[in-house]
């Protein structure tokens, strides 16, 4: 699992480069923390940024518990606290993993599956997440209306745990149509959100 986290950073870091020069426009998605209580303050932000090889993701997030954690797009667009198995949970509103063509695993990003199976975000000992990583199955279009959700523990890309074993939802932000300038736009929510990084 670790060696897997850094091979996919490597090769996002690498490709990012060759990405700028067709930066287009990106979409800016409010994050908050979560809870069976609702939805809670803020933590940051996620920018979109569509490439040709499917949407680079760029955390500006703070406030998480260090190491890696589950990041799925599902299939609703709410963040909301909701009923589940009798108990009220956190972002259950959110719905399942984002799987439109009924493709049913919980495989990961680089294999058939979930579409809404992204790669894990990494949280630095400081409680910050500023590592990209890229989707491969999604564009930007794709993703709006949508809930991005992170989760409590990390993913093993399987259904042995259950979705991977991320657990509990702790974070989520629905994406909307918030466009920004890709370059400025990121440097600008950094500063907006007290340079997280």
């Amino acid at each position: 699992m670790h060696k897997l986290a850094i091979t996919v950073a490597a090769a996002t870091l690498a490709l990012s480069g060759a990405f700028s020069a067709h930066a287009q426009n990106a979409t800016r998605v409010s994050v908050n923390k979560i809870s069976e209580d609702g939805v809670g303050d803020k933590i940051g932000s996620i920018i979109l940024e569509p490439t040709p090889h499917g949407v680079l993701i760029r955390p500006i997030l703070e406030g998480l518990e260090p190491g890696m954690h589950g990041f799925h797009l599902h299939e609703k667009g709410s963040c909301d606290a909701a009923e589940k198995s009798g108990e009220m949970t956190a972002g259950a509103a959110a719905g399942g993993h984002y799987d439109p063509d009924k493709e049913g695993g919980h495989t990961g990003p680089f294999r058939p599956g979930h579409q809404g199976d992204l790669p894990a975000l990494f949280v630095d000992e400081e409680g910050n997440a500023s590592q990209q990583v890229l989707a491969p199955k999604l564009k930007v279009e794709d993703m709006r209306g949508h809930a991005l959700i992170i989760h409590e523990g990390g993913d093993n890309y399987s259904d042995k745990p259950d979705l991977g074993g991320g657990g509990a939802r702790i974070a989520c932000g629905v994406v909307i149509d918030e466009d920004i300038q890709s370059q400025s736009g990121v440097q600008q929510q950094k500063q907006q959100d007290g340079g997280a990084s």
